[in-house]
């Protein structure tokens, strides 16, 4: 397969890029839901190809879990995923991003499994990675709380909805693909 698809973390966002683009209206969230599950089976979420990651797993547990309650509850209970739909979703990957970095970072896992490491860049590579996810869980956060801006103050869903969180996306993107160079050439250089 694929090495960029076995790296790439974007491969693992399909899913949720898929429920916001589709949950962004009234009463699509569950439909959005079913979407992400669908894709997440087939895309494999990468799991055959190099092995379940975090967040594969919180992807279908996730997305099961809120068709689960969606098909569930009745439609007037369903309102409040309406409105919050943005926040929750976005919320959950802030929480798994921070929850990671007890552990291993979740970046860590879509680094080069066939990079060799010497010891100093052992360190140099778990600082990087946790530099990376505190920076995602920050970016998942401030999305969660746009959502609940633009679920409160309607007025501003152009900017809170779309506007900031694509270009704050698209930076972390950027700082995803900068940030791992230059922290090893640094960290070569103070080893050297």
């Amino acid at each position: 397969m694929d090495e960029w698809f076995e790296r790439s973390p974007f491969v693992g966002f399909v899913p949720w890029i898929i429920y916001w683009v589709v949950a962004d209206g009234p009463s699509t969230w569950l439909f959005g839901a079913i979407c992400a599950v669908l894709a997440t089976l087939i895309l494999g979420v990468s799991a055959g190809f190099a092995g379940v990651r975090m967040l594969d797993i919180v992807t279908v547990v996730f997305f099961t879990g809120v068709t689960v309650v969606g098909l569930v509850i009745g439609a007037e209970d369903r309102d409040w995923m309406d409105t919050y739909a943005t926040t929750l979703s976005s919320g959950v990957l802030a929480a798994m991003s921070l929850g990671s970095l007890a552990f291993e970072p979740f970046t860590a896992q879509y680094a080069p499994a066939a990079a060799p490491r010497q010891d100093w860049e052992q360190s140099a590579f778990r600082r990087t990675n946790q530099v990376l996810t505190l920076m995602w869980a920050l970016v998942f956060a401030l999305i969660a709380v746009l959502g609940y801006l633009a679920a409160t103050a309607p007025s501003t869903v152009h900017l809170t909805k779309a506007v900031i969180p694509v270009v704050v996306i698209v930076g972390a993107v950027g700082m995803t693909q900068a940030y791992p160079g230059r922290a090893r050439e640094k960290a070569r250089q103070q080893n050297l």
